[in-house]
């Protein structure tokens, strides 16, 4: 079963479905993703890595990844890391419009036969292949952040070391790196250069 929720009533049995399963929470699913698949000798990421990550962002059932999967999802987090490598809203606006068109169907909610709430998904049935709803459902998570935020929804880490890809919606002031341990480890190189000049 594959899903994105936007909005789910309070009055939800199912507890905090809403909340693991919000816009907010599929868009970090997105950039956790787009990072794993970019993982090991050319971007080969282990199924199992790629399903622990599905896991952690509350995909249940079993979750039978085969490598052609994993290739295929990989395609599209190559695409969807053009939405986090734009400096403007613009710019991920046209993106997006892009994968929407080419990658994702019509809008349609589902409740996987009952077995959830009703979500919105843009793809085109709910069996899709994995790499079809992980397209399409961060497209449609990315969409709904830059909407409400005008803004890019993410960004690219700015440590030259690092390739991660990040959400930047959050609290206090506009992140630049990915962690705190990148953003520790170009202080600390800025630091040394400024005293190795002096």
């Amino acid at each position: 079963m594959r899903y994105i929720a936007v909005v789910s009533s309070s009055n939800d049995a199912s507890g905090d479905w809403s909340t693991r399963h919000s816009v907010l929470t599929m868009a970090r699913r997105t950039a956790a993703l787009v990072n794993v698949l970019a993982e090991g000798p050319q971007g080969h990421a282990e199924p199992g890595r790629v399903a622990e990550v599905l896991r952690a962002y509350g995909e249940r059932g079993p979750l039978d990844l085969a490598c052609l999967d994993v290739t295929r999802m990989r395609d599209a987090a190559d695409r969807l890391r053009e939405v986090f490598a734009a400096e403007h809203a613009d710019e991920a606006a046209a993106v997006l419009n892009r994968l929407l068109q080419a990658h994702t169907g019509p809008l349609r909610l589902s409740s996987h036969g009952g077995g959830t709430p009703w979500h919105p998904h843009v793809d085109r049935d709910d069996d899709a292949p994995w790499d079809e709803w992980f397209l399409a459902s961060s497209c449609l998570a990315l969409t709904v952040l830059l909407w409400d935020r005008q803004l890019p929804p993410g960004r690219v880490c700015a440590s030259a070391a690092c390739p991660n890809v990040f959400i930047t919606q959050g609290p206090g002031p506009e992140r630049r790196y990915c962690s705190r341990r990148c953003a520790t480890r170009e202080r600390v190189a800025a630091h040394r250069r400024a005293h190795t000049r002096g």
